[in-house]
């Protein structure tokens, strides 16, 4: 019996580690299915995470947009055009839809209605306001001209071209009455009472308000001084100092002889005829375009110019094209309905012998700016100077009796119509990576506008360079009360001249170009008749220098005299 007893028990002992080992296999079956169904259960939310997470782009009408922790604080800001990487889970929080983003390995909350699916679609602006008077184009790609929208007008943003890195529109396409085309952003602004207001910072404007119509040129106070962006050319640096020959179009053939007399008398840089009137220097594309006789009358060959040019820039050289926009009387041959009109014959105005293209008219704009811009591509310039940028002078008796037409289809003051003139050809040439300079008279450097149309603020605030033509022999004798024929002083003149009136013009514009003025390098016939040497040449830097007139000169003489240069050229290397 006892066996029995003994081998039951036994069996009731195996029994029971049987079972303890089955509920012990059971649990960890549940353990490891448990675990296993967590880490699958994560991975395909983790991959349906990543399937649903998708790029979209920040959108504003303004500039930037609000990011904020994970507490809905605002912390920092994206330019819009920024690309993020979102889920599709939109989150409420009081009432506002939000997206979790990650942006530079970092989570944040942006508003849902600050991001769209299409780069393109990144610019909600809907309209704006002209804040600048400015060029409406009629496509992106080229200079073409279809009108001008003014100041206070309200436009329908249709697109852009692109943005810049802080988030600004470079171009808008828009509709204007009915008219559809491009304009720079930078002219515009988001609200009507901003786009009516006058950049007033430091009074500037209000000195200008002051200053009405008093010869016919137009009113101060219509004319734009909000800041200009002046551009620095990395791969092309403008010397701080230019010191500079003149060449015209006659004289290229001799180029080497100008760069021998450069190099050994302190001249940096030359200036040389691209258009002067009826002398254009090479057949240019835009001439073919724009004035076939201007393109067959060329001085030099295209390839006689441009090895000029090459030669100037090879010699290390600063190379100025010179261009004549205002009186070019080939292209009034070509184009007579673009000219200034003698109202008795219906013809073109003669004007002391010439024709002009009227400042008014947007085709005598684009040749210009087309004729600058090939020059700069082909050609090399560091620098296109546009002379003649005015209207004709001593004709306000004519436009008071209605003699002359101007064709003002726009309704402009005669300044009104050089700034923009202006305006257009910085616009357009800096994408080249060239600068602007321009000629003025020295008479604009006084407080009023000029009956042709200049006005040294309104110009300085928008070109790169000025260049003033303070010419003692174009003075009256007693000019300023001065007792002695101001052409035999050219020290007093200048040094009254850039000291009381440019450097005091300067203040007024808040952007002011650099002044480098011209200088008479020729004799005067005047009586008494004065001869310019070296002395005399000499006494004229001085006099712009010491009036705080550093950024240079050039030398005046219409034909180029290689003579009068060699005269003259220890004036040219002094130190001043």
């Amino acid at each position: 019996m006892w066996y029995t007893s003994y081998g039951d028990s036994m069996n009731h002992k195996k029994r029971k580690i049987r079972v303890g080992r089955v509920i012990i296999f059971l649990i960890a079956a549940f353990l490891v299915a448990f675990i296993c169904f967590t880490l699958i259960t994560k991975l395909f939310k983790g991959v349906g995470q990543l399937i649903s997470s998708h790029e979209m782009f920040v959108a504003s009408n303004t500039l930037t947009v609000s990011l904020y922790d994970m507490n809905y604080n605002e912390v920092d800001e994206l330019v819009r055009g920024t690309k993020v990487i979102i889920s599709t889970d939109k989150i409420i929080n009081n009432d506002q839809e939000y997206y979790k983003i990650s942006y530079n390995k970092n989570d944040y909350y942006i508003k849902a209605d600050a991001l769209v699916k299409e780069e393109k679609d990144v610019v909600l602006e809907k309209e704006m306001y002209v804040r600048t008077s400015l060029t409406l184009y009629e496509n992106l790609d080229d200079i073409k001209i279809s009108g001008l929208i003014e100041k206070g007008n309200k436009i329908a943003i249709l697109g852009y071209d692109k943005l810049e890195a802080d988030g600004s529109v470079n171009m808008y396409k828009v509709k204007y009455n009915d008219q559809e085309g491009y304009v720079y952003g930078k002219y515009l602004v988001d609200n009507e009472a901003d786009a009516l207001a006058n950049y007033d910072e430091e009074g500037i404007y209000q000195i200008h308000q002051n200053r009405g119509d008093a010869w016919g040129g137009g009113d101060a106070g219509n004319l734009d001084y909000y800041p200009y962006e002046k551009p620095k050319f990395e791969d092309n640096v403008m010397p701080d100092e230019v010191r500079a020959l003149y060449m015209n179009a006659g004289v290229v053939y001799n180029v080497d002889a100008y760069i021998e007399l450069a190099q050994k008398s302190g001249i940096n840089a030359i200036v040389v005829d691209i258009k002067d009137n009826t002398s254009p220097a090479y057949p240019a594309n835009a001439m073919k375009e724009y004035s076939m006789t201007n393109y067959e009358h060329a001085i030099n060959s295209y390839e006689e110019y441009k090895n000029a040019i090459q030669k100037i820039k090879d010699a290390g050289l600063y190379a100025i094209g010179r261009i004549t926009v205002f009186k070019d009387s080939y292209y009034s041959t070509d184009h007579p309905e673009d000219t200034i009109i003698d109202t008795a014959t219906g013809k073109s105005y003669n004007h002391d012998g010439s024709y002009w293209p009227s400042a008014y008219n947007r085709d005598v704009w684009e040749f210009n700016v087309s004729l600058a811009i090939e020059s700069v591509q082909e050609m090399g310039f560091n620098e296109i100077q546009f002379d003649y940028v005015r209207f004709p002078d001593r004709v306000g008796y004519l436009e008071k009796e209605g003699k002359i037409s101007y064709n003002n289809i726009y309704d402009e003051d005669k300044a009104q119509a050089i700034q923009r003139f202006i305006m257009y050809a910085c616009d357009e040439i800096h994408k080249y990576g060239a600068y602007v300079s321009i000629d003025v008279f020295g008479e604009s450097a006084h407080t009023y506008v000029t009956a042709y149309g200049q006005y040294w603020a309104a110009i300085s605030n928008i070109a790169d360079v000025i260049s003033g033509m303070p010419y003692p022999d174009h003075f009256t004798a007693n000019e300023y009360g001065f007792t002695t024929p101001v052409w035999t002083i050219p020290y007093d003149l200048l040094y009254l001249w850039g000291n009381d009136f440019v450097m005091e013009r300067q203040k007024e514009a808040p952007t002011p170009a650099i002044v480098r003025t011209w200088i008479q390098t020729y004799d005067t016939s005047k009586s008494p008749a004065t001869h310019y040497d070296a002395d005399m040449v000499s006494k004229e830097i001085s006099g712009l220098y010491d009036a705080g007139l550093t950024g240079g000169f050039m030398t005046w003489n219409g034909g180029s005299s290689l003579s009068k240069y060699e005269e003259v050229a220890s004036a040219f290397g002094k130190d001043y």
